[in-house]
């Protein structure tokens, strides 16, 4: 069990700091699912936020693989494919008044609150909002699951709330094989 909340990374024997907060993090997921970035340019974007000194960083193949396992929480994210239910750009609006709620207090008000503190309230989001009705529903059209009178009714007035583009999350194995290869393509 890992009780600490890390605020650097170790990359062969070397401490590395990181940026914790998670706006950071929204950050670079941001640039990670920006379809006008190139994949090198996503993978420089994900270091250079992520390391407070990307450039201390001598393998950088390493480096985003220790930056997407801190994104994850260090939890084995696997490579089952599952339906995409959260932008976290479109959503965030929504999402950060569910979590307030969680958290008892706005948190955009909060001058840090680390990656895996945030993603500790938001995993607690249940009940009733707009975040967990528009989630709700992702997850039902994604599994061909009949909705509601009331969730189809929500979803013909708020169609541009519920529909994401089929941009992908750039965090997945797959995802860090590509920015990995174009590195490596460069150099």
């Amino acid at each position: 069990m890992n009780y600490t909340l890390p605020t650097s990374v170790n990359i062969d024997g070397v401490e590395h700091p990181i940026r914790s907060d998670y706006r950071v993090i929204l950050d670079i997921i941001s640039a990670l699912n920006d379809d006008d970035f190139t994949e090198r340019e996503k993978a420089v974007a994900m270091m250079r936020l992520f390391f407070v000194d990307a450039y201390a960083v001598t393998d950088w193949a390493k480096g985003l693989e220790a930056a997407a396992k801190f994104i994850a929480c260090g939890r084995d994210e696997g490579s089952t494919k599952r339906p995409r239910v959260i932008d976290w750009d479109k959503d965030f609006p929504y999402m950060v008044s569910a979590i307030n709620k969680v958290a008892g207090r706005d948190i955009r008000a909060d001058e840090y609150c680390h990656w895996w503190t945030f993603i500790g309230y938001f995993d607690a989001i249940d009940g009733e909002s707009t975040f967990a009705n528009i989630v709700n529903i992702r997850h039902k059209k994604a599994k061909g699951k009949k909705l509601e009178k009331w969730e189809q009714e929500f979803y013909n007035a708020n169609r541009d709330l519920c529909d994401i583009k089929s941009k992908q999350h750039g965090t997945s194995k797959e995802s860090l094989a590509a920015l990995c290869e174009a590195l490596a393509a460069e150099e």
